[in-house]
C-alpha cells in the first residue's frame, strides 16, 4: 500500500492533469477520424488533382497552375456559369428569406391548429431538392403543363417556360423560393426569443404594427437573418439537382449553374483535374462572399448584449 501511495504521489498528478483531455479526445475520436479521413483527405486529394491533368484512366499528369489559368483566361463557359449562378443567388436568396419571414410572422400566432400549418409549410423543404419533385416541376412548367392550362383559361397564349432562355432560370428561382420551410422555422425560433416587454412598451407608446416591426422585430431578428443569409448563399452556390433535372443547363446555357458545369467537366468529359480546379475556385468564391457578409454584419446585425 505504501508503494502504491508513493507512485500516486509521484505520478498521479501528471496523469490526472492529462486524463481528462485524453478521455475527451477518446470520446470525439470517431468524429476526428471521420474529419481527417472523409474531409481533410479528400480535400487534399482534390487540391492535388486540380494541379494535374487526370481523366480517370491514366495516372495524373502534373501541370501546375495550367488548369486555373485556362479557367480564368480562356474558358467562356466558366464565365457564363458564374454569371448564371450569381444571378440565381442574387434573385433566389433575398426572395426566399423575405417570403420565409412573412410566412413566419403569419404563423407566429397562438391559434388552434397552427402547428399543423407550420408542418405543411415546412413540407416543401423536405422534398424540395428531390429528383421526383424536380421532374414534377419540369412537367408543371412545360408546354403542356398545368401553368399553361391555367393561363389558357383566361384567354392567354401559353409558352414553354423551361425551354425559353428568358424564363428558364426564373422557374428554378421560383422552385428555390418555394423551399422556404427551413428558413421559416429558424425565423419562428427567433421570433420566440424576442422579449415580450419590448412589444408591450411599444404598445404603451402608441407605436403602430409597421413601426413595431421595423423598430423591434427586424433589429432583434438580424442575427437570425445573418445565419439564414449565410446558409442560403452557400446552398444556392452549390445548387445542382434542380438545374440538372429540370433544364439540364439549357436552353443556350441560360441555366448552366456552376455546379452543373463542374459536373459536366468531371463526369461527361472525364476531366477530373479541371473539375477539381473549378471546385476550388467555387470554394474561394463562397469564402469571399461569406467573409464580406460577416464583415458587413458589424453595421447591420444587432445583438441583445
Amino acid at each position: 500500500m505504501e508503494h502504491i501511495r508513493r507512485i500516486t504521489k509521484s505520478g498521479g498528478g501528471k496523469w490526472s492533469r492529462w486524463s481528462e483531455p485524453l478521455w475527451g479526445y477518446a470520446f470525439i475520436s470517431p468524429w476526428l477520424i471521420g474529419f481527417f479521413v472523409l474531409t481533410i483527405g479528400p480535400l487534399s486529394q482534390s487540391f492535388y488533382l486540380s494541379l494535374t491533368e487526370y481523366n480517370l484512366l491514366e495516372l495524373p499528369n502534373w501541370i501546375g497552375l495550367d488548369n486555373y489559368k485556362e479557367i480564368l483566361t480562356e474558358d467562356g463557359e466558366f464565365r457564363k456559369s458564374l454569371q448564371v449562378t450569381l444571378t440565381y443567388v442574387a434573385l433566389s436568396v433575398p426572395l426566399k428569406l423575405i417570403f420565409a419571414l412573412l410566412v413566419a410572422l403569419l404563423l407566429f400566432r397562438a391559434l388552434r391548429g397552427m402547428s399543423l400549418f407550420r408542418a405543411v409549410f415546412y413540407l416543401p423543404s423536405l422534398i424540395g431538392g428531390s429528383v421526383a419533385l424536380s421532374a414534377i416541376w419540369r412537367n408543371l412548367f412545360g408546354m403542356d403543363g398545368i401553368l399553361n392550362r391555367i393561363v389558357g383559361w383566361f384567354g392567354f397564349q401559353g409558352m414553354d417556360w423551361i425551354n425559353n432562355p428568358g424564363t428558364a432560370l426564373y422557374t428554378l428561382v421560383l422552385l428555390a423560393v418555394w423551399q422556404f420551410g427551413s428558413s421559416m422555422v429558424i425565423f419562428l425560433a427567433g421570433l420566440k426569443q424576442i422579449p415580450r416587454d419590448l412589444y408591450e412598451s411599444a404598445s404603451v407608446d402608441g407605436a403602430s404594427k409597421i413601426r413595431t416591426f421595423f423598430a423591434i422585430t427586424l433589429p432583434m431578428l438580424t442575427p437570425i437573418i445573418l445565419f439564414n443569409l449565410v446558409m442560403q448563399i452557400i446552398g444556392s452556390f452549390q445548387m445542382f439537382t434542380q438545374a440538372f433535372i429540370v433544364t439540364k443547363g439549357g436552353p443556350i446555357n441560360s441555366t448552366l449553374v456552376y455546379a452543373l458545369y463542374l459536373y459536366q467537366k468531371a463526369f461527361a468529359y472525364f476531366n477530373m483535374g479541371y473539375a477539381s480546379a473549378l471546385a476550388w475556385i467555387l470554394l474561394v468564391i463562397i469564402a469571399i462572399c461569406t467573409a464580406l457578409i460577416f464583415w458587413s454584419s458589424r453595421r447591420w446585425v444587432h445583438y441583445e448584449t
